[in-house]
């Protein structure tokens, strides 16, 4: 009867180190988890700063951009007035079109509001896009389509 009392005795200390060591290693789990959210949120704090002073750089070299568009669109005014009759109507047309665009540009930087990486990437890459466009325009406005 001693031997059978000593080996549930045995036993029972063996399972209960087992349930111990397995509650532990549940912390530990519990702990490392907990860590990394923690260095997920910092993560995702420093790429929203990173974002948002790319979109501090990149709206103050835009808005330089634009101005330098509505310089360029009031030299082709001036040259525009200087045109004959028959072409002056269809350069003003095409200038009231630039004109538009360039304040579309201008709207659309004002009014953005950084929203997360995917879409500050996204936004970026369409404004670049459309103010490269506009500027090709311009550099062309007198070469004519046929």
């Amino acid at each position: 009867m001693a031997a059978i009392a000593f080996v549930a005795l045995t036993a029972s200390s063996s399972y209960a180190q087992n349930v111990d060591k397995k509650s532990e290693k549940a912390r530990e789990n519990i702990l490392e988890g907990k860590k990394d959210v923690i260095d997920a949120k910092k993560d995702l704090k420093a790429a929203q700063k990173d974002s948002v002073a790319d979109y501090q750089q990149f709206k103050k070299e835009s808005e330089t951009k634009i101005k330098a568009n509505e310089k360029s669109i009031a030299a082709l005014k001036v040259k525009v007035s200087k045109a004959n009759s028959k072409e002056k109507a269809a350069f003003e047309k095409k200038l009231g079109v630039l004109e538009q665009k360039n304040a579309n540009l201008k709207k659309r930087l004002e009014d953005y509001n950084v929203k997360g990486h995917t879409k500050w990437a996204t936004f970026k890459l369409k404004f670049d896009s459309d103010m490269d466009e506009l500027g090709k325009e311009m550099k062309n406005f007198f070469i004519s389509k046929k």
